[in-house]
């Protein structure tokens, strides 16, 4: 039951913007689970789901891998601290960073595996990052400003 409830979580967050832990629980009860904002404060705890802004100045819930058992916190910090723009190319995604820090970007990106991302070619200041297709590069594009902004 817990991890149904949390699967779904997981699967609410990247589908919607959800910026409250009583959105969360609404979402949760529209899809049948019997929750209590404890629950999901506790669950959200155990996912260590964060925020981070919106493009429209509020805040909303995020999923971030962990790696080594670091919190993706600072992967984001290195997106926010180095992303210049992005245009999408078809599948592709073309991400422009401050010079010299395309690398770490690209590091980033790998890190918090959106699995919109097959994989990220850096040089100095460009990534290339591969998705499927441009239905996900679009997607990226908005999770990536969600992070930058």
């Amino acid at each position: 039951m817990k991890e149904n409830r949390q699967e779904r979580m997981i699967e609410i967050i990247r589908n919607y913007e959800v910026g409250t832990q009583e959105e969360l629980a609404e979402r949760l009860r529209q899809a049948g689970f019997s929750v209590t904002q404890a629950t999901v404060s506790r669950d959200i705890r155990e996912l260590k789901l964060s925020k981070v802004p919106t493009a429209a100045g509020g805040q909303k819930y995020v999923v971030l891998e962990q790696e080594d058992g670091q919190r993706g916190d600072r992967y984001v910090r290195v997106l926010h601290d180095t992303f210049s723009s992005m245009a999408a190319a078809q599948n592709l995604l073309v991400v422009k960073t401050v010079s010299g820090m395309a690398m770490a970007a690209a590091a980033a990106l790998d890190a918090l595996k959106f699995p919109e991302v097959v994989g990220c070619i850096a040089g100095d200041d460009t990534i290339f990052v591969a998705t499927h297709t441009l239905e996900e590069a679009k997607a990226l594009m908005e999770k990536i400003a969600s992070v930058t902004a």
